[in-house]
């Protein structure tokens, strides 16, 4: 199931794909008009929570709305909604790994190293579509880094690499922009990579049935229809279920947390010279199964 969050008539809601259409079915609307379900919940993370039980409740709903005597009622059009990151806040910071691929690793010149975890605030989550501040004022170093990321679906510690799966609610999208000169100047990740708008994340939030594999994924960057990264996420050096063991060890895991996997080699850094971001630029990742992200910079 594809799931996405939006926003419409300064609400926030969330919802289904419909299916072969560019539209998402209103849940919330149809729970209220319907009344389907004994409950459900009023946001997507506590939807999150309930693991599949969600994507089955979700499922009875669009069930009745397709019974109804004038299904469209429930449907909003993409063209009339706001998009909103899938998961619009995290329960906490954002967790991401770095330096996960090879080739990454090399071009930012070093090599591969012990596990590496460092986080994104909360605030820097922004959306599919949304057109995003290349943040001029304090950085001439903008740039882009494709990544699979991990939507949590049940809290969790010392969770084993063989029970991880269990705790993964689904996929999404992530795009985890960074201050180069911010994140050396600082020598920590954390002001560099929390920059408002720093972490679009979407359009999707699949869920991990319809990604069984998340080992064998094509990752696509492109800025300007230009291909700048082409990995495979085969390639990653701790593989999902490891990263979700070796966080664990550390961190209560809980529902709705988002965990960045890492990035593969083409980032705008790699390049000598540089190629970072600039006023005007497009950037679109893709990894099969979930979609496109696109954000535009000014």
């Amino acid at each position: 199931m594809k799931l996405l969050s939006y926003r419409l008539h300064d609400k926030t809601y969330f919802g289904p794909k419909v299916k072969k259409e560019e539209a998402v079915w209103d849940v919330l609307h149809i729970q209220e008009t319907l009344q389907v379900l004994p409950e459900f919940p009023a946001t997507i993370v506590e939807g999150v929570r309930l693991g599949v039980d969600f994507v089955e409740q979700i499922r009875k709903l669009v069930e009745a709305a397709l019974k109804a005597e004038n299904p469209n009622d429930f449907k909003r059009s993409f063209t009339e909604i706001e998009w909103l990151s899938p998961i619009p806040r995290t329960p906490k910071n954002i967790m991401a790994v770095g330096k996960n691929y090879v080739e990454h690793a090399k071009e930012m010149g070093g090599t591969a190293s012990d596990f590496v975890v460092f986080t994104k605030s909360p605030t820097s989550i922004a959306a599919d579509e949304q057109t995003l501040s290349l943040h001029t004022d304090i950085t001439n170093s903008y740039d882009y880094e494709g990544e699979l990321a991990i939507v949590i679906g049940k809290q969790g510690k010392n969770i084993p690499e063989k029970l991880a799966y269990d705790y993964i609610f689904g996929y999404t999208i992530a795009n985890d922009l960074t201050a180069r000169d911010l994140q050396t100047k600082h020598q920590q990740f954390f002001l560099g990579k929390s920059l408002e708008g720093s972490c679009p994340m979407g359009p999707y939030l699949v869920t991990k049935d319809e990604l069984p594999n998340p080992q064998d994924l094509a990752v696509v960057t492109k800025v300007n229809d230009e291909i700048r990264q082409n990995g495979k996420t085969s390639d990653m050096l701790y593989s999902v279920e490891q990263i979700i063991a070796k966080i664990s060890k550390s961190i209560i895991l809980e529902p709705g947390d988002v965990i960045l996997t890492g990035t593969p080699a083409g980032v705008g850094k790699g390049f000598n010279p540089p190629r970072f971001l600039k006023s005007g630029d497009i950037v679109k990742i893709s990894i099969e199964g979930i979609g496109t992200l696109v954000n535009k910079f000014e």
